[in-house]
């Protein structure tokens, strides 16, 4: 799992797995499986059941309910737009892609002292 938080009000913990390509189907059981270990391990007597969130680059409606129609577990599956959902100016202030990646490399490049 990307996250794991847990929910004061909800009193339950909060699975989300973050993937960078549309959804798949197997996404879905890999998400279960995170909650099942989340209710087995660190899932109190008092905690409610475990709620399972998938983002995802994209995703076909009928496809994503046809994967999760079966599950007993909580599970969302929402798709995500970072780049349209940055205000302009905020986007004008961040660095490129391109820029981040020279200054990683720029700093891995150095020598250790």
């Amino acid at each position: 799992a990307d996250l794991i938080l847990y929910s004061i009000p909800l009193h339950a913990y909060i699975v989300i797995e973050l993937k960078a390509t549309p959804f798949k189907p197997e996404y879905a059981g890999q998400l279960n499986f995170y909650i099942n270990v989340v209710d087995d391990k660190l899932r109190g007597e008092h905690d409610n059941k475990t709620i399972g969130l998938l983002l995802c680059r994209g995703k076909d409606e009928v496809v994503a309910q046809y994967a999760l129609s079966g599950y007993d577990q909580p599970i969302g599956i929402s798709d995500y737009q970072l780049s349209k959902a940055i205000p302009e100016k905020l986007k004008s202030a961040l660095p490129s892609v391109e820029e981040v990646e020279e200054e990683l490399a720029s700093f891995l490049d150095k020598d250790p002292q």
